[in-house]
């Protein structure tokens, strides 16, 4: 009966061609039940005797619509499959939506459309704390994106040593290359991550080892005035007098980017 009267209300409404606020609640009524009760509250008789209540009526029908709204965007999110959850979490870092998905049995190991596992997001975003929640779910230590970048280069990019040491004990591929044919100790290198270089070397990185373009780990430190880094390299052997496809030397790299002092480390160890 209720929606015969609102539909008798309706029609009667469009045949005037007026919009008035009886008539447009009634039009917003027929779509949500929570706005019948509304109508039936704002139509009544006492609203028609009460001024101060009818001048209300465009805020009510606001809160209508920001309610409508609010509902719609709770539906859309409710309707993400828990792995799609999953991956929103990692990328905004939201530890408790994280583990709910987890917990909802979202695949660890789900991906992006950059082919970006949770692991990933969260290393190259500098969060190795959430990180160790989808380790301890299982996370692929070496599931790489679709650049090729694997955990282990974003971890030693950020310069997370802990994290590194943690991931190579679960047996992440020291040598795996990306797309640019770098790999976690060109990262760490360019980066200037010292301890996590000091740590590479220790897992048997050659300090020698010849990358893309002839480029060796000291050349990527010393082109990017990491001195410290230049140090480490070079008390563990790295031969300064290599040249890369270029015929430059790492000193060269310093001098042509102004790092003085790197260059002047680099010259005294010849």
């Amino acid at each position: 009966m209720a929606e015969h009267d609102a539909a008798h209300e309706t029609a009667i409404a469009k045949r005037s061609n007026r919009f008035t606020a009886e008539s447009f609640i009634v039009l917003f009524s027929l779509r949500r039940n929570e706005q019948v009760i509304v109508r039936r509250i704002i139509v009544g008789p006492f609203c028609k005797r009460n001024p101060v209540l009818s001048r209300s009526i465009p805020f009510v029908l606001l809160l209508i619509a920001f309610s409508g709204s609010a509902t719609a965007q709770s539906t859309a999110d409710d309707n993400l499959s828990v792995n799609a959850r999953l991956l929103v979490a990692a990328r905004n870092a939201d530890a408790t939506t994280l583990e709910r998905a987890l917990a909802q049995g979202a695949a660890v190991n789900s991906r992006n459309r950059l082919g970006e596992t949770p692991l990933i997001i969260l290393l190259k975003n500098d969060h190795p704390d959430l990180a160790q929640k989808v380790l301890a779910a299982g996370a692929d230590v070496n599931l790489a994106a679709l650049n090729g970048i694997t955990p282990l280069m974003a971890a030693s990019f950020s310069g997370q040593t802990a994290m590194v040491k943690q991931l190579l004990d679960k047996g992440a591929n020291i040598a795996a290359l990306d797309r640019l044919q770098k790999n976690a100790m060109t990262y760490a290198a360019g980066a200037g991550h010292t301890d996590v270089v000091v740590l590479l070397l220790a897992k048997g990185v050659d300090p020698n080892a010849i990358y893309n373009n002839g480029l060796t780990a000291l050349m990527w430190a010393a082109g990017y005035g990491k001195t410290a880094t230049v140090k480490a390299l070079l008390a563990a052997g790295a031969q300064p007098q290599l040249k890369d496809n270029r015929g430059k030397t790492a000193a060269d790299m310093a001098r042509d980017e102004k790092f003085d002092e790197t260059a002047a480390v680099i010259a005294a160890a010849k």
